[in-house]
């Protein structure tokens, strides 16, 4: 495997981005290719072995055509359904999504955490291990995002729509006393500041992606991986779909 090879990156569509920029950010000299597979955005209400499938046809670009040293499973979706599958299938390192509940049980004060995800992610074997190991002694509040990454795909982020669909989903963990919020889906923090309009500054907002890109840099240089050839850092996109909120999205 070659130390200037790409990291690969991929999401059900353009959420995977709030990874992607951790990753440049800790990482700035690696090169990376990140795929959006918005055609069949969202994952959220696909079914496991559909997802299995899909993931398998973007390894067949990100390793067989881009030659990618590392994926980042860059949804927690796709990491519920996937990610063993894809350990197992193909030899090099992978990274998935999971909902930072550990820090938020080990640090909240009232007792009370809120995760927002999508039904795939709370179906998910690694979520419900995360909530036996380490969130036994917290009521843990959870609530689907229906229709939030739509909005997020559809660049309607800051909207009334949005802001009315979460108030109805955040309200209610605000009445049950959270004092942290676990976003279990990468395109989440795109919400972040609608999300504080609601919360205030009494909540702690958690997004999983500097802690993902950590994992990235130390896999790396566990394996001796990281690119220290020098030059510009080369970035390139794909999409299955429509490139337009990729586009937006992008610094």
């Amino acid at each position: 495997m070659c130390s200037e090879a790409p990291i690969g990156l991929f999401d059900s569509g353009v959420g995977g981005l709030s990874v992607w920029r951790e990753v440049v950010k800790l990482l700035p000299d690696e090169h990376t290719v990140y795929y959006a597979d918005s055609a069949y955005c969202p994952y959220g209400q696909r079914l496991p072995d559909e997802i299995i499938e899909r993931s398998d046809r973007i390894m067949d670009f990100l390793i067989g055509q881009q030659q990618c040293k590392l994926i980042v499973v860059a949804c927690n979706t796709a990491t519920a359904a996937a990610i063993a599958h894809l350990r197992a299938a193909y030899p090099l390192p992978f990274v998935g999504m999971e909902p930072a509940v550990k820090p938020a049980a080990l640090h909240s004060v009232t007792g009370v955490v809120g995760v927002l995800a999508t039904q795939g992610t709370f179906k998910g074997r690694l979520y419900h291990e995360t909530l036996e190991r380490f969130a036994g002694h917290v009521q843990i509040i959870e609530q689907p995002g229906d229709g939030l990454v739509e909005l997020v795909e559809n660049g309607a982020t800051g909207g009334e729509e949005a802001q009315a669909l979460l108030e109805k989903y955040i309200r209610p963990m605000l009445h049950a006393r959270i004092d942290h919020l676990v976003l279990g889906c990468t395109h989440y923090p795109f919400l972040i500041p609608a999300i504080r309009k609601i919360t205030g500054d009494g909540v702690t907002i958690l997004d999983p992606a500097p802690a993902v890109a950590q994992r990235v840099k130390f896999l790396l240089s566990q394996d001796n991986l990281l690119n220290i050839s020098g030059g510009e850092a080369r970035h390139e996109f794909f999409s299955s779909g429509d490139i337009k909120t990729l586009q937006r999205l992008l610094p």
